[in-house]
């Protein structure tokens, strides 16, 4: 999960190689499958941005809960924020 998840890293800074939103999302989306927080907080970065695709604040949501759920800090932070600025939803 963390190479999956590092996979992610590299293609979505395209700082070690060319950069790749689509191939970004695959790789996280692959270890956020298997339940790795750190992999699901980048989901929801680039469904909240909107980077690689469409904005989705539903799927940043889900996707933050999920992290924060197992306790990623990062994730309960953005999730506060977007409730905090109206966008959480229910």
């Amino acid at each position: 999960m963390k190479a999956q998840t590092d996979l992610g890293l590299a293609y979505g800074s395209g700082n070690s190689i060319p950069q790749d939103y689509t191939k970004a999302m695959y790789w996280y989306n692959q270890a956020a499958k298997q339940g790795y927080a750190p992999a699901q907080f980048n989901l929801g970065l680039f469904y909240e941005n909107g980077w690689g695709g469409s904005r989705d604040l539903q799927l940043a949501k889900e996707f933050y809960r999920k992290a924060a759920n197992q306790g990623f800090t990062n994730a309960q932070i953005n999730l506060g924020i977007l409730f905090m600025d109206g966008k959480g939803g229910d």
